[in-house]
């Protein structure tokens, strides 16, 4: 069974946690997973400027954090924390909806979850490339300068 908690922390902007749901059930899904406790919560960039610097030694605002806390074959538990700040100015620079840009943080933060990495050039274009194909799959069109949006390597896979 897949449990999926969604914490909306912030007033600024709509979220459509059913929307969210869909995307992280289709990439718990492809990666095998059949039993979660995932948390997703939708803050403010003063709270994931403080879980980044706490945790991280960041000291700045940033879109997205997960964490892996467990994994276990078809387990997996997990948190992922979104700015919503962050997702509006960086949907007003693109040029797309700010819950577009959300429902990409929250894609990329699972997909982290599930193995995905973006160290290396290589790695990376294998993660943009499970982006476009969750966003996708859900009708989004990425807009241009997003990084989700980069073309794919030609020999590039969908598994991390």
């Amino acid at each position: 069974m897949l449990k999926i908690e969604i914490a909306i922390e912030q007033d600024s902007l709509s979220v459509d946690a059913d929307r969210l749901r869909r995307a992280i059930e289709a990439v718990l899904g492809d990666a095998g997973i059949e039993e979660s406790e995932l948390s997703i919560a939708v803050v403010d960039d003063p709270t994931i400027h403080d879980l980044n610097r706490r945790f991280l030694a960041h000291d700045y605002p940033t879109d997205v954090l997960s964490f892996l806390l467990e994994r276990d074959g078809s387990r997996l538990d997990g948190e992922v924390v979104v700015s919503a700040d962050t997702a509006t100015r960086e949907a007003a620079r693109l040029g797309w909806p700010a819950g577009d840009e959300l429902l990409l943080y929250v894609v990329h933060g699972t997909l982290h979850l599930v193995g995905y990495d973006d160290v290396t050039d290589e790695l990376r274009a294998t993660m943009r490339a499970a982006e476009r194909k969750y966003l996708t799959a859900l009708g989004l069109r990425l807009p241009e300068g997003s990084a989700a949006a980069v073309a794919p390597a030609a020999d590039e896979t969908l598994h991390p």
